[in-house]
């Protein structure tokens, strides 16, 4: 057996499968940078995978998907942000409405389209094209890494490149540096001048427009096969929980949403790599299925008590006023 191939597909599996915790993480931190908890990170994947994907399909084309994945997220951002930051509801109960919200159109469209005939991935070539890797001359045929790592679609590029982005924005941009004042103090942030509320809904919106986009990743690599099971599978919530692990940091987001996709690949590869090195893996082949699918939830709530326990001791970049609305006569 090829140990060399299994090694290269398991690193390359690992990059799958984090891409798309690595949009709904690092939407949700910018989110979060602006004092608003949405926890409807589930539902707003969900509509942007669903409409990404068909309206992507019918126009054949990858952008089309991209930008209408954006938009539909961005849209879902818009109502979280008119209901809490305008009319003060309850920031947990709006993004947890979101998620039934954004599940029930999920099937509600996919279910509706698909008695009338549902696009397949395989006859929109432009889409099944512009999702294929791209192989970066002498870079991809580095053993192990050139391959693992670096041999990947767009998406996965783009995405890397908005987690960088992003991270670079809050920390070193004037704008970035507001956004991050109305987080920890809206109030002191309105008293030197700063629309507060403009902010709040430039950046929410902004912020799901990246999970959407997140949503779309997954749609196209399960092929778009709709089914009784939603592509996103509770990835949203992983992403909730990783932005405290990535401590609102994006460029640690990614480090982190990597981890996570270490455990998620094992549910895949587990065999392939017991096979390949069995004296020193081979138990990996006994282990239950059901705990590989447990895995990333059990790591999940593994990481919230760690990051619990380093909160208490001062180490936290939680804003100090996530989760409150902001009302401008309280200041």
């Amino acid at each position: 057996m090829d140990k060399i191939g299994v090694i290269t597909s398991f690193i390359h599996n690992i990059v799958v499968f984090n891409i798309p915790l690595l949009y709904g993480t690092v939407g949700e931190i910018l989110v979060e940078k602006s004092g608003s908890l949405n926890l409807g990170v589930e539902g707003i994947m969900a509509v942007g995978a669903i409409f990404g994907y068909i309206c992507g399909c019918y126009a054949n084309s990858l952008g089309v998907g991209i930008l209408t994945a954006f938009i539909m997220g961005a849209l879902c951002g818009l109502i979280f942000a008119v209901l809490t930051v305008s009319l003060h509801a309850n920031q947990n109960i709006v993004g947890l409405t979101l998620t039934t919200f954004g599940l029930g159109v999920y099937f509600f469209v996919g279910n509706s389209i698909k008695a009338v005939g549902w696009p397949a991935m395989s006859s929109a070539e432009n889409v099944k094209n512009g999702f294929q890797n791209i192989e970066i001359p002498f870079i991809s045929d580095i053993p192990i890494i050139g391959k693992g790592l670096l041999t990947h679609n767009i998406l996965v590029y783009l995405g890397i490149a908005i987690a960088i982005g992003v991270w670079w924005y809050l920390k070193y941009t004037t704008s970035g540096l507001r956004l991050r004042s109305i987080g920890e103090n809206p109030a002191s942030a309105y008293s030197v001048a700063i629309n507060v509320k403009r902010m709040k809904y430039i950046h929410i919106c902004i912020g799901c427009g990246i999970m959407g986009i997140g949503g779309y990743y997954m749609g196209l690599n399960m092929s778009g096969s709709f089914n009784s099971s939603c592509w996103i599978n509770g990835y949203g919530w992983i992403a909730v929980a990783l932005v405290i692990f990535a401590n609102w940091n994006a460029a640690l987001a990614i480090a982190g949403t990597f981890v996570f996709g270490f455990f998620n690949t094992l549910e895949v590869s587990a065999t392939s790599l017991a096979n390949a090195f069995p004296s020193f893996l081979g138990w990996l082949a006994k282990v239950p299925p059901q705990l590989y699918e447990a895995l990333p939830f059990i790591i999940t709530a593994i990481v919230l008590v760690v990051v619990s326990i380093r909160n208490k001791r001062g180490k936290s970049g939680l804003p100090a006023a996530l989760g409150v609305n902001y009302f401008r006569e309280d200041r």
